[in-house]
């Protein structure tokens, strides 16, 4: 072989190995490297993990604390009201038209059933008396013609039928008395018979008073009003899908506007929506007699036994956060926090309960656990 033959021999031998050592290297760099849309998914994932050391930790004030298994009480808040019970109550009106000239109580003065507090003046009250009076003599006139006849039957002087006679008219006297006390009973008729007295027919105290010396007053106006404070309910509002969970002797806590704690219990429940205010209403008794006043506005939560969910897991309101269209909850961990996807089921009270996705016991964010969500969102955004 030639020097020259020798020269192009060498030459395609190195062209040779470049070119296959080339190749490995280009196949080895192409196995390593990340695919362009690989790159770009990860890039795109978000990130469920919160890096904060435990000084952070206290720094932002993020309570932990281990999630809570149990039971979760339907608690309904409503706003209520305090009445007096239909029996406790008495609106005093005056059973005839007349002039007002006593008064014998005033707002604020205690009153026994039966009580007089007023009287009016009245000409039917004049009337009503004369009527009974004249019916009480007809009946005593009665009663000596039916005596005299009896004694003139026994002897033998007066017949049969005049007897009898007797008897009827005076059972019609009778009656005709019964008739006029029980008007002048209804009118209230006083002892001097020319008034009408104004009777409480409860006991308690008195909440209204509209009568005036002097003033002429029509018919069953009102003139009082009497309430008796230790018998006492409270009537809520509320709405129709939670009115349908509370039964009757539910639990119910009563706070009044100076702070006050009182224990109720849901005495019943009316099953049916107001057409005007679309609520349906619920009765509850107060359990501390003569704590609470006619009119009083109290806060009410009732403890819905037809909600309550059981051996579930509870946390606080504040622990839930939304995350796109996700329900997290943030999970302890050793670096910080993990973004735990939950399923949420009822709320009450400030409290959730979680159907899915942690266990009792799992520590989580319970206080501003929305510091964490900002984070996440803002690694997201960067």
């Amino acid at each position: 072989m030639t020097e020259k033959n020798r020269f192009y021999a060498g030459a395609a031998t190195a062209l040779a190995l470049a070119v296959a050592l080339g190749f490995g290297i280009a196949q080895l760099i192409g196995d390593n490297a990340p695919a362009p849309e690989a790159s770009a998914a990860a890039e795109a994932a978000p990130s469920n993990e919160v890096v904060i050391s435990a000084d952070g930790i206290s720094l932002s004030q993020i309570g932990v604390a281990p999630a809570a298994g149990g039971e979760l009480d339907a608690a309904i808040p409503a706003a209520a009201t305090v009445e007096a019970t239909p029996d406790a109550v008495a609106v005093l009106t005056a059973r005839a038209p007349g002039t007002v000239t006593r008064i014998f109580k005033r707002i604020g003065d205690p009153v026994r059933a039966g009580e007089t507090l007023a009287l009016v003046e009245s000409r039917d009250a004049s009337t009503i008396a004369t009527d009974r009076d004249a019916a009480v003599a007809r009946e005593r006139l009665a009663a000596r013609q039916l005596e005299r006849e009896k004694r003139l039957f026994g002897q033998g002087v007066s017949p049969r039928a005049d007897y009898e006679i007797a008897e009827a008219n005076l059972a019609v006297a009778q009656a005709e008395v019964r008739r006029a006390s029980a008007a002048a009973g209804a009118a209230k008729v006083a002892s001097d018979g020319r008034s009408v007295a104004v009777v409480s027919p409860v006991t308690g105290r008195v909440t209204a008073a509209q009568a005036n010396l002097g003033r002429f007053v029509a018919a069953e106006s009102e003139l009082f009003r009497v309430a008796d404070p230790s018998r006492m309910q409270i009537t809520a509002s509320l709405p129709p899908t939670d009115a349908g969970r509370v039964r009757a002797g539910d639990r119910v806590e009563l706070t009044t506007n100076d702070g006050r704690m009182i224990e109720g219990r849901v005495r019943s429940e009316t099953g049916v929506v107001d057409p005007t205010t679309r609520s349906a209403t619920v009765v509850i008794t107060p359990s501390v007699a003569g704590t609470l006043l006619p009119g009083q506005l109290v806060k009410a939560r009732i403890f819905a036994s037809g909600g309550a969910v059981t051996n579930g897991v509870i946390v606080p309101q504040d622990a839930v956060q939304t995350i796109g269209d996700r329900t997290v909850v943030f999970v302890r961990t050793t670096k910080g926090f993990r973004a735990q996807t939950v399923q949420v089921g009822g709320r009450s009270a400030g409290l959730v309960s979680i159907l899915a996705g942690i266990k009792a016991g799992t520590p989580i964010a319970t206080t501003n656990a929305f510091l964490l969500k900002a984070e996440l969102e803002k690694e997201a955004a960067e």
